[in-house]
């Protein structure tokens, strides 16, 4: 006999259907997995053969054959462990199959029955929706997060024998309802607050900006100036993540497999911090079957680099498209993906080897040469598309030995927040602009336009320090998020000045 079940595979971010057709027929007992499955789905044979026998069914002592279609799509993962129990059970008549096309399926089973949670239900639920399924069946683990897609009915099970029960008795299960009570209405903002930060007015004034605008930030100083510090305290005043960019966040999150115990939606925003030896594709994301990378699971976060001159210049150039264009495109031979990656760019670096090289108290101890090179690991193009670069200069003793006296993170989150309604306001027509950071040319043209003591400030500044066209449109990006947090509709000369004072490496060089 012949059985079909509908369950979904992922590619990228998104979901394609997939159908598990099985076949019962006569011949010699075995069982045979066709259309490019990997050797997890290949597995996944034993796997089931136990599960039903272990779950109190009949495993059926004859050929099967299960074809996974479309043909030509890979097939990964244990996720069509439940799709093909349910089909030989369809197709050995242990269960009704007169629901089988109005439901997906998606889990993996264990020996004893039980389903166990996998990644990627999210964006499947919402490609279920799209399709018109009517119910998706998931483990009890994966229903909330499936939940959040409204309009599709979501049932959790605990094993094999609940979703039998429920195709043979449907009446007897009611959908999973939402709980709001989890991850949907709450964010909670990290214990790192800036009122912990003691000095650093500079260096603080970066960070409200750079969190206004979206602007991508570098801290450059000593050892022990407080870089790291101050660049952890940047997502404690972003603003709250809207509730779809916190599905745009959560379904990326869902693909990687990093939803455990994190509830049904992400309403934190991002922050990563990977180490300096991470490899290019681990950055950007890749591999065999593409998945995404950290500058993807930064999307609407942060991505922050610690000693930025540690990683390999030809990894830290895997940033530039990104950073210009906000998504990332992995090609393989048989598909190509793309991943979302809208990312502010934190950094933080010594100023040379030693780490002294400007200090006012300790001697550098490295060559003009040594600095040249420490420096050449960063490419022009990559430091011109970091807006804001700023000096941290060691704390005086006074400073360190006083108590923090300076604004609470949630403060200044409200001045950002204030800030970024004036640009949401500002790009009304168009919806795909969030912050200053991603205006194109024509954008510019139009809000940050400049009077003539501007322009002259501007033009000095570019044959001075030697700017390019991209970074002196990122100063005027900057200078019109001071001119936000300001409640200024104008760029004034004085928004461009302080715009300027944040090209601390284009004036070392």
């Amino acid at each position: 006999m012949l059985a079909r079940v509908w369950s979904a595979s992922i590619v990228g971010i998104d979901a394609v259907k997939v159908g598990v057709e099985v076949d019962i027929s006569g011949g010699l007992p075995g069982i045979v997995v066709l259309g490019l499955p990997d050797s997890a789905v290949q597995e996944s044979k034993e796997r089931v053969k136990a599960t039903l026998k272990n779950a109190g069914f009949a495993f059926p002592m004859r050929k099967i054959v299960i074809n996974l279609t479309p043909a030509d799509l890979r097939k990964e993962g244990p996720c069509f462990d439940l799709p093909i129990s349910v089909g030989i059970l369809a197709a050995s008549e242990q269960v009704k199959a007169d629901l089988l096309g109005d439901y997906l399926f998606l889990g993996e089973v264990s020996l004893d029955g039980s389903l166990r949670p996998v990644a990627g239900v999210l964006p499947i639920a919402a490609t279920a929706k799209k399709m018109g399924i009517a119910g998706l069946v998931v483990p009890v683990d994966n229903a909330q997060e499936a939940s959040v897609v409204q309009g599709l009915s979501v049932y959790g099970c605990n094993d094999v024998s609940e979703v039998v029960d429920l195709l043979n008795n449907p009446g007897r299960h009611k959908p999973v309802e939402l709980d709001e009570s989890k991850d949907i209405t709450s964010v909670s903002y990290a214990i790192a607050d800036l009122k912990d930060v003691k000095g650093q007015a500079h260096a603080r004034r970066a960070l409200e900006i750079a969190a206004a605008g979206g602007h991508n930030l570098i801290f450059v100083g000593p050892p022990g100036s407080g870089k790291t510090m101050l660049a952890r305290r940047l997502p404690g005043i972003l603003p709250p993540l809207s509730f779809g960019e916190a599905l745009e966040v959560t379904r990326i999150h869902s693909v990687a497999g990093l939803l455990k115990n994190r509830g049904c939606l992400v309403r934190d925003r991002p922050f990563r911090s990977p180490h300096h030896s991470a490899s290019g594709p681990s950055l950007v994301g890749g591999g065999s079957f593409p998945r995404p990378g950290e500058i993807s699971l930064s999307h609407r976060g942060v991505l922050f680099l610690d000693e930025l001159t540690e990683f390999k210049r030809d990894v830290l150039e895997f940033l530039r498209q990104p950073l210009e264009d906000g998504y990332v495109t992995i090609s393989r031979t048989r598909q190509s993906v793309m991943f979302p990656a809208q990312f502010t760019l934190v950094a933080s670096t010594n100023p040379c080897p030693c780490g002294y090289y400007g200090d006012t108290i300790q001697q550098c101890t490295c060559s003009p040469r040594q600095r040249e090179q420490y420096w050449a690991k960063l490419s022009g193009p990559l430091m011109d598309r970091i807006d804001l670069q700023v000096a941290v200069n060691r704390l005086k003793p006074e400073e360190i030995t006083q108590q923090p006296t300076g604004e609470a993170s949630t403060a200044v989150r409200e001045r950002v927040q204030q800030a970024r309604d004036r640009a949401v306001n500002r790009f009304q027509e168009e919806p795909n602009l969030r912050c200053n950071a991603q205006m194109q040319s024509r954008h510019m043209q139009k809000w940050c336009k400049l009077d003539d003591a501007g322009r002259n400030l501007l033009e000095a500044a570019i044959r001075k320090l030697g700017l390019s066209a991209r970074a002196s449109d990122r100063i005027l990006k900057v200078a019109r998020t001071i001119a936000d947090l300001a409640g200024d509709d104008e760029l004034k000369p004085n928004h461009v000045a302080e715009a300027i004072q944040y090209r601390t490496i284009d004036r070392m060089q």
